[in-house]
């Protein structure tokens, strides 16, 4: 069964070391050494969080001569923030409905405070 791409981008995005990865390279691009020198891993380590990262579409990798830079590629980012933007959505009213309800709350404690001191 092939995965779809909102779960391949959450499955590499679970792993701290890949999200680690994909913030070093929100700075631009970098080689798999500079990437490596923060972590206590191998390379080979390494470079296997990179083939799920460009597995997800979230790096691509160039060639220019000996030097193999990574680098971000958005489009998956994205279509994370869109269905994650429903949710944003949902909390965001529920919060409103909650703050209305708070005031609600506040006002009839108001009323009834001012009531007692007839």
């Amino acid at each position: 069964m092939q995965t779809d791409t909102l779960s391949r981008t959450f499955a590499a995005l679970a792993d701290p070391t890949r999200r680690a990865i994909l913030a070093r390279l929100s700075s631009g691009e970098a080689s798999v050494t500079e990437l490596a020198e923060p972590f206590s891993m191998s390379q080979p380590a390494i470079s296997k969080h990179l083939k799920v990262l460009e597995n997800a579409g979230l790096i691509t990798r160039g060639r220019e001569a000996q030097w193999r830079p990574c680098r971000i590629a958005a489009t998956p980012l994205k279509a994370v923030n869109d269905w994650l933007d429903q949710y944003r959505r949902f909390w965001d009213e529920s919060f409103d409905r909650l703050d209305a309800y708070l005031k609600e709350l506040q006002q009839r404690e108001k009323e009834r405070d001012s009531g007692k001191g007839r």
